[in-house]
């Protein structure tokens, strides 16, 4: 019951007095692609990608959208881990979701540095201005803040840098962790944070999967009394957990099954009074987020 007095409030604060100026924020969000030319492993068809995102991409375009997000593993390196090759593929499949039409802001992925650098991969991509040459940043829309997390750093805050890590020791360094603080001083907005490691710790899937530093993570995001939702990628499967106020959706990710039918991304939106709505399609569930002052 101690939670509900600061969750009500959080809602009079965020909602009770702007809902009348903001409106509503759709963005199309897809995960986990790893295009590569290269043959199946196990469930993962690397070159059936290409034509699992253009099929998202020419549903976002029919929708009036703002933008389109990434979460990570965009993709994939060749089986003999060729620089050239790799750095193909990215350039390749960048260009499919530039195909949308809209802004296109990326979330860096452990994949996305498999034989490459993270400024390898910078320069392949076109993020808009806030996130050039970065993999943490923030920008507004429509009365929303959207803040993108990198998890993808050494338990020494090292970069992870051409393969040179272990996937399942990810970390958000603590240069990262003031800059997210003070981002979460910033303003009054409501905030969707986007990440590809896992931040719900404790949610019952493979201790891998998450940020190892996530439960300082997760308190610096209470604490802000602002945050709706994380949205994240990593587990294929897709997840779904609700912790101290905060929803945490894991979008399953593209990369999994050969046909279309085994595809999955999602268009979200965040309604003015803080309702986040999730219509997704084929493999990813369709799900309603509500706000604290509907729960």
């Amino acid at each position: 019951m101690m939670r509900s007095v600061p969750l009500l409030l959080l809602s009079m604060l965020l909602f009770g007095s702007c809902n009348t100026t903001r409106r509503t924020v759709r963005f199309g969000v897809l995960t986990d692609i790893h295009y590569a030319e290269r043959d199946p492993l196990n469930d993962r068809y690397y070159a059936q990608a290409m034509n699992k995102t253009r099929e998202a991409i020419d549903v976002f375009r029919q929708h009036p959208l703002d933008f389109v997000v990434e979460l990570g593993d965009l993709k994939d390196q060749s089986s003999d881990a060729d620089k050239t090759k790799t750095l193909n593929y990215l350039n390749r499949i960048e260009q499919c979701l530039q195909n949308c039409g809209k802004p296109v802001y990326h979330v860096l992925g452990n994949h996305d540095t498999d034989c490459i650098s993270k400024q390898e991969f910078f320069s392949q991509i076109t993020n808009p201005s806030t996130g050039k040459d970065t993999g943490f940043y923030s920008f507004r829309t429509k009365g929303v803040k959207f803040i993108v997390l990198d998890a993808n750093f050494n338990p020494d805050q090292s970069d992870y840098d051409s393969g040179n890590f272990d996937w399942t020791k990810a970390l958000i360094p603590d240069h990262e962790l003031q800059w997210l603080e003070k981002e979460l001083k910033k303003g009054d907005e409501p905030v969707i944070v986007f990440i590809h490691q896992l931040l719900d710790a404790g949610s019952g899937l493979d201790s891998g999967l998450y940020v190892s530093n996530t439960a300082t993570v997760q308190q610096i995001l209470v604490r802000s009394g602002r945050v709706l939702a994380v949205f994240q990628g990593h587990h294929h499967g897709g997840h779904y957990s609700h912790k101290e106020g905060i929803h945490y959706f894991t979008m399953p990710g593209v990369i999994t099954g050969a046909r279309l039918d085994s595809n999955a991304y999602a268009i979200v939106e965040v309604a003015p009074d803080g309702t986040v709505t999730i219509h997704g399609y084929r493999n990813c569930p369709s799900r309603t987020l509500l706000p604290p002052s509907q729960r």
